[in-house]
């Protein structure tokens, strides 16, 4: 097995090998104390291997396995010039998937949360605020706004990030957010369905005429999905449906807001459409939980935004024990969950919806993956993108485990390393994990 002889290196680890720029994104990665692979074994959904080796070829994963099967496994792909990086005995995930963001936005809601912590009530129509500032910020605005939390999103962990228009809600401005949103996803989505535009109230139908017309057109060539909120205050199941046929004819996927606010129609409508993903269900029948269990739309939670409005949570344990197949997605926006951060959705999760740590692990990179129809992240296995999270912890319970403490130490995307949490651009992941482990 080679062994680690140099010099401390980017992830504060001991590295080895050839540091130059064809070598970037192929490297062997030793002494993980912990790798949750997410491949399936022996009735273990995160694959859990002990003492593990990951070897990276051309940014993506060429195997994985135990260090003591590893020579044999790996000598056809490992030579003197490879570089190597020692994990150290830390806990090694796939990247988070965040299969629900909105990150391209204007303006700013804090009041309206001060306001809602205050005892008032959280109402969608508070989405029409963003939309103002939103159309009369400038490209450079957003972009620079948008560069600022995808970065932050990198520095937790998250390394495939869905993300939404919907705070434009005219022709010209979606047009925009889609263009600038495909600046930095392939996943974006259309979301002209958001609430009814201010310049539209009392003319629903007419709206909706115009979100499946010119607006569809404008926005299509930089879109995978298409989204409508089907929720009092939003649009009517009829509405939607309208909606997400027009998408699903223009050859975009489909994606629901639904059952946030109370119970309704959002769950069943998506699940008879084919959705990929049906977002929020904070309130579900059983009818809504069997028809999930009977279908291969994913479920996916945000208890982002039950912290930040003060609504009940979803019952995740009710969903798991029923056979659905639940994500966890930060919905990051300005006005109900302004946050980016899994690591906080994993500890809602596990202290407020009844998942273990590994189920929520596990919804928040599979199974995002999953709500995006992705087999390509969310997993560490041979074939896959290498999208890596070393923790600064010996275990992937510690994301729940030890709540707000910034355990993510390190970041590959298609295996080449990004600037680590905490670290100034010009010393990038070099002092990210300088001390030793103290667990």
């Amino acid at each position: 097995m080679v062994s680690p002889s140099g010099p401390t290196g980017a992830e504060g680890v001991r590295t080895s090998g050839a540091d130059g720029a064809d070598a970037a994104n192929t490297f062997l990665l030793t002494g993980i104390g912990e790798l949750t692979t997410n491949v399936a074994a022996d009735g273990d959904p995160c694959g859990t291997i002990r003492d593990a080796v990951v070897f990276v070829r051309d940014g993506r994963i060429a195997w994985t396995g135990r260090a003591t099967d590893a020579p044999d496994a790996v000598a056809s792909g490992v030579d003197p010039g490879v570089r190597v990086v020692d994990a150290g005995g830390r806990a090694v995930i796939p990247g988070f998937v965040d299969s629900h963001t909105h990150l391209v936005f204007g303006g700013d809601r804090a009041e309206e949360f001060a306001a809602r912590m205050a005892g008032e009530r959280y109402a969608a129509g508070g989405i029409r605020t963003t939309v103002a500032a939103t159309r009369a910020a400038t490209d450079d605005d957003l972009r620079t706004r948008l560069a600022a939390l995808v970065a932050e999103c990198r520095s937790q962990g998250t390394t495939t990030l869905e993300v939404k228009t919907g705070y434009g809600l005219d022709v010209e401005t979606e047009a925009r957010l889609a263009r600038l949103a495909a600046e930095v996803t392939d996943e974006v989505t259309f979301l002209g369905a958001h609430v009814v535009a201010p310049d539209h109230v009392g003319s629903a139908e007419e709206y909706v005429d115009l979100v499946v017309g010119e607006m569809l057109r404008a926005v299509v060539s930089h879109v995978r999905w298409i989204d409508a909120f089907c929720e009092e205050g939003a649009f009517t199941a009829g509405q939607c449906r309208r909606v997400l046929e027009a998408g699903r004819a223009a050859g975009l996927g489909i994606r629901v807001h639904g059952n946030q606010l109370g119970y309704g129609e959002g769950v069943r409508l998506a699940v008879d459409l084919g959705a990929a993903a049906v977002d929020h269900c904070t309130f579900l029948s059983d009818d809504d939980v069997a028809a999930l269990a009977g279908s291969d739309t994913v479920a996916t939670l945000l208890p982002g935004v039950e912290f930040s409005t003060r609504q009940p949570y979803p019952d995740a344990r009710r969903l798991l024990d029923a056979g659905v197949t639940v994500a966890l997605a930060s919905d990051c926006n300005p006005g109900s969950s302004f946050t980016s951060s899994l690591p906080l959705m994993i500890a809602l999760a596990v202290r407020e919806m009844g998942m273990t740590p590994a189920e929520a692990v596990w919804a928040a990179t599979a199974g995002g993956a999953r709500a995006l129809r992705r087999t390509d992240v969310g997993v560490i296995a041979p074939g896959a993108r290498a999208d890596l999270v070393l923790l600064d912890a010996p275990s992937r319970v510690h994301l729940a485990y030890r709540p707000g403490v910034p355990l993510v130490r390190h970041v590959w995307k298609d295996g080449e390393e990004l600037r680590a949490a905490g670290a100034s651009q010009e010393q990038g992941a070099a002092t990210a994990l300088a001390n030793p482990p103290v667990w």
